[in-house]
This record gives C-alpha cells, sequence and structure tokens, in this order.
C-alpha cells in the first residue's frame, strides 16, 4: 500500500530526448523565419497542458465535495498531474516575448484607431493582462498544493478532521476556478480576436478541461496498473471511469453545438466571423473531425458498455482525445495566428516536447509520495470496489 512509483532510467531518457526535439523544433522554428507559427504553437501547448492539469483537479475536488468513494484509490494521480501548473506558469511566462506577435489588442495604435478594442481597453490591456495571470496562477498554484498537502497529512493522522477540511478547500478550490479558469480562456484565446466574442466560449473550453483531464488520470492509472501498481484497479473502476468520459462527450458536444447553432441562426455578421474561416476556409475539415473525435467517435465507442471496461479499449479511446483536444486548439488558435493552415515540423515537435515534459513532471511527482492515500476515510470503499 505504501510503495511509491520508480521511473525507469529508459523512460527519463525517453522523456528528455523529446523534450530535447520540442526544444530543437521551437529553436528551428524562430530562426527559420517562423516565429509567428511558433508562438502560436507554443500557445496551444502551453493551454493544453494547463488545462489537463486544471481538469484533472477539478476532478480530484469533486471527489471530495462529492465524498466519492470508488475514486479514493487514484487520488495521488490528480495531486500528481497539479504540480504541472507550477510548471505551466514560467513556461506561460515566456509566452510575454511573443505577445505583440499573438495579440493584436497589445499594439497601442491599433486601439486607438479601433472603437471596439479602444472600449475594451480598460480589460484588455498588457498591465492589467499581466496582474491577471499571475492572479490566477498563483491562486491555483495556492490551492492545489494546500489540498495536496493536506492529503499527505491525512496519511499520517487518518480519521476524519483532515478529510472535512479538504473538502471544504475543495469547495472553495472549484468556485474559484470556475472565475479564473473562465477569464484565464478569455484572456488567452478568445481575446486573439478581441472583435469576437462568445458567451458559451469559456464554458466550453472548460468542459474540455475537465473531459480531457479525467482521460489522461484513466490513460495513467491503466498504465500503472499494467505495470504492477493500483492492484486493486478492476472492471468496475473502469467501468465508473467510461461513464464519465461518456457523460461529458456529450456535455461538450452540447456546448459546441450550442455555440455553433445559436452563432448559425442568428447569421450576425459580427459573430459569424469567428466561423467563416473555419467552415468555408482551409480549415473547414478540422472544423468537423474537431466535433467527430471529441463527441461522435467516444459517444458511439462508449455506447456499448463492454468496452468500457476493457483497459486497452479505453487507451485506444484516450489515444484519439488526445488528438481530439490538439484539433480543437488548433481551430481556436490558428486561424487567428497564421495565414495559411499547414501541419508542419513546429506543430510536431512543439507537441512532443510539451508532452515529455508533462510526462517527467507527472512522473517525478508520482515519486514524492505514497501512491495509496491509505488513511483516507472511504479507502476500503475503494478497495473493495467491484469485488
Amino acid at each position: 500500500m505504501d510503495n511509491k512509483i520508480q521511473i525507469g532510467g529508459k523512460f527519463k531518457i525517453a522523456m528528455i530526448a523529446l523534450i530535447i526535439v520540442g526544444l530543437i523544433t521551437i529553436i528551428t522554428g524562430f530562426m527559420t523565419g517562423e516565429a509567428r507559427r511558433t508562438w502560436a504553437n507554443l500557445l496551444l501547448n502551453n493551454y493544453y497542458f494547463l488545462s489537463v492539469a486544471i481538469g484533472a483537479t477539478f476532478w480530484m475536488a469533486l471527489q471530495a465535495i462529492t465524498q466519492s468513494g470508488w475514486s479514493a484509490a487514484f487520488l495521488r494521480v490528480p495531486q500528481a498531474m497539479s504540480n504541472y501548473i507550477i510548471v505551466s506558469f514560467f513556461l506561460f511566462m515566456i509566452l510575454f516575448l511573443g505577445i505583440h506577435d499573438l495579440y493584436h489588442w497589445t499594439h497601442h495604435e491599433a486601439v486607438m484607431n479601433d472603437a471596439i478594442l479602444l472600449h475594451k481597453e480598460p480589460y484588455l490591456n498588457v498591465p492589467f493582462f499581466t496582474l491577471r495571470y499571475v492572479l490566477f496562477f498563483a491562486l491555483w498554484i495556492f490551492m492545489t498544493q494546500r489540498i495536496k498537502k493536506l492529503s499527505l497529512k491525512e496519511d499520517q493522522i487518518g480519521g476524519t478532521k483532515i478529510f472535512d477540511k479538504i473538502e471544504i478547500n475543495s469547495k472553495a478550490y472549484i468556485f474559484i476556478l470556475a472565475i479564473t479558469f473562465s477569464l484565464f480562456t478569455i484572456d488567452w484565446l478568445m481575446s486573439l480576436d478581441a472583435h469576437w466574442y462568445s458567451t458559451i466560449y469559456a464554458v466550453k473550453k472548460f468542459v474540455m478541461a475537465f473531459y480531457h483531464g479525467i482521460a489522461i488520470i484513466v490513460a495513467i492509472i491503466i498504465i500503472l496498473n499494467k505495470m504492477g501498481y493500483f492492484p486493486m484497479f478492476n472492471e468496475t473502476h473502469r467501468a465508473d471511469f467510461s461513464r464519465w468520459l461518456f457523460v461529458l462527450s456529450m456535455i461538450w458536444g452540447y456546448m459546441w453545438l450550442s455555440q455553433y447553432m445559436l452563432i448559425w441562426y442568428a447569421n450576425i455578421p459580427e459573430e459569424t466571423v469567428y466561423y467563416v474561416p473555419r467552415i468555408m476556409g482551409e480549415y473547414k475539415n478540422y472544423f468537423y473531425a474537431e466535433l467527430i473525435i471529441n463527441w461522435l467517435f467516444p459517444f458511439l465507442f462508449l455506447m456499448w458498455n463492454r468496452v468500457g471496461k476493457n483497459a486497452n479499449a479505453l487507451l485506444f479511446l484516450i489515444a484519439v482525445l488526445i488528438v481530439g483536444q490538439w484539433v480543437e486548439l488548433y481551430m481556436s488558435i490558428m486561424p487567428n495566428s497564421i495565414e495559411s493552415h499547414s501541419i508542419t515540423y513546429v506543430e510536431i515537435g512543439s507537441f512532443l516536447g510539451f508532452a515529455g515534459l508533462f510526462a517527467l513532471v507527472v512522473a517525478w511527482s508520482l515519486t514524492k509520495a505514497p501512491l495509496i492515500p491509505k488513511n483516507h476515510p472511504y479507502m476500503q470503499e475503494s478497495i473493495e470496489d467491484g469485488h
């Protein structure tokens, strides 16, 4: 029960190699005149892996608030993923060097000659943008680290006193997260086109983070189980996780349709400007791929109950969803950032670099604490679930 993860030398070498590939790709992108594309990919990957970590911690908080017993044995995984938020803070800091390449509203001359940007200038200005960035990360890091610290303290003390504190802090965290991550999404993604806005945009991205965050949690648990960890992980647990994915695929699909249908039906030029290049231009194949990969495929795939209980089938589905989240963010960022669509070495290499870094951070974090939170009040229920 107290065993900790041991990182193998081959794994470390492989992840470091991916990070090096990413660094070389990014440097090459800047040196070969692909600066704007490179900045756009840095934004895409930064947001991608931060959203996965945020979504995982949201799931972790929900388990405490709802006092879920079945998931108690697996809480160390999202706790480990929360450490990536700290790394992400510094990675987003790098993006300030390319802020003028990404965001039109950062150019003073453009703002002064544009009535819409001038109207939004009290909110969309670099000093306030920076202040929000620091404040949001400070809140996320403080709350996730506090919840994790309490969980580790619970290992030593036991009882329900610490568990009650975790529940209270989790309630505060999801309230903070609902506001701050929505504003963060508006700041870093929706303001790429400061003339356009959608009241559903931030909600859709929040659901995306939650959806794909759980997917990565499941993938990590299955992989560790195949390595001999989490011996209690069984068919019932897999079915529970697959239900989360099934439900979130429908919620995500509903958000996607709600945003698109309302804008399509109203047919107001100020709103349709977002969809025109994504449907009528060279991005149109990705527009439909986004819906198929993130909603239609997982919805149909998980309707067969036996599939949701199969570890290998779930891993396959999660691999598809990893691509799906990338496609969604590619569609959100690239039409506003680069003149023509193409997937080049910059897209592939930078994603591999970030993936290697994320995997290394999470794996390292898992080695720093007992894998099983042994004194969790519902641990026995989690272990016996399905037996």
